[in-house]
């Protein structure tokens, strides 16, 4: 039997459970990352070699990582990251948008449950998401999620965007700290 591609959930969140504000931006998220922490971000992307994305998500991802690339800075400090997500293939999940033009993406408008379960059985790398918060709350609902990676940033905002309803059990397996102050919290889903 061949062993499944695992779905990795990395997603930035507040410490009070919010990973957006109500009208979606994320102002909050801890700007300069300590050294380690982004050797975290590079390595759960180097044991992926896809992205999964909504389609609001990819309006502003797509763009922002090609600029960042087709820059040159390689002094940048995104610059490792940037390369691995232009690189990587990338499925925009959409009800409504056709087609894309950002660089080794395509769109998927079939069932999300039945692409995401065919994807997880195709030989490859593991599987990443990062957003946003609609799409990951589906995710979520249909338990597709294999591994979480909460980045917990140092911050409470009252309100905002959720990405869990209701009770989700997760068992424990790692809390990372790092000196900017961001935790990343490692779950499984309890199945």
């Amino acid at each position: 039997m061949l062993d499944m591609r695992t779905l990795k959930l990395q997603m930035q969140i507040t410490i009070d459970g919010f990973v957006a504000r109500p009208d979606g931006t994320q102002d909050w998220m801890k700007t300069g990352m300590d050294k380690k922490a982004v050797e975290r971000v590079i390595h759960i992307a180097d044991e992926s070699d896809t992205i999964i994305m909504g389609r609001k998500m990819s309006k502003d991802f797509l763009p922002y990582w090609e600029k960042l690339v087709d820059s040159g800075d390689t002094s940048n400090p995104e610059w490792g990251i940037g390369t691995r997500m232009v690189e990587m293939k990338k499925i925009i999940f959409s009800k409504t948008l056709k087609t894309t033009d950002g660089r080794n993406a395509r769109v998927e408008n079939g069932d999300m449950k039945t692409v995401i379960n065919k994807l997880k059985s195709e030989p490859g790398k593991d599987i990443l998401v990062y957003g946003g918060a609609n799409f990951v709350s589906n995710l979520i609902k249909e338990d597709l999620i294999d591994d979480y990676y909460f980045f917990v940033n140092p911050v409470g905002i009252g309100e905002g965007m959720k990405i869990i309803y209701g009770t989700k059990k997760l068992k424990f397996v790692e809390t990372i700290p790092y000196t900017s102050g961001v935790i990343v919290n490692h779950y499984k889903p309890e199945r």
